[in-house]
């Protein structure tokens, strides 16, 4: 569950939501969902995450 606390300005808070919701990573959830997705495309996506992981993972483990 998200709070974003409001005291006083309101743009400010929407802009606070907005960055929690993207850092949750929900934003993106709520874009790939609105569509259907084929079975196939959605093993190719799933493995080019992981790609993305592990190399960020390795990247992050080679500098220390």
């Amino acid at each position: 569950m998200i709070e974003v606390e409001v005291r006083g300005d309101l743009e400010y808070a929407i802009r606070q939501l907005k960055k929690k919701l993207q850092i949750d990573g929900i934003k993106r959830e709520l874009k790939r969902r609105e569509y259907y997705e084929k079975p196939s495309i959605k093993r190719r996506r799933k493995k080019a995450e992981a790609l993305r992981k592990l190399r960020k993972y390795n990247r992050m483990r080679s500098r220390y």
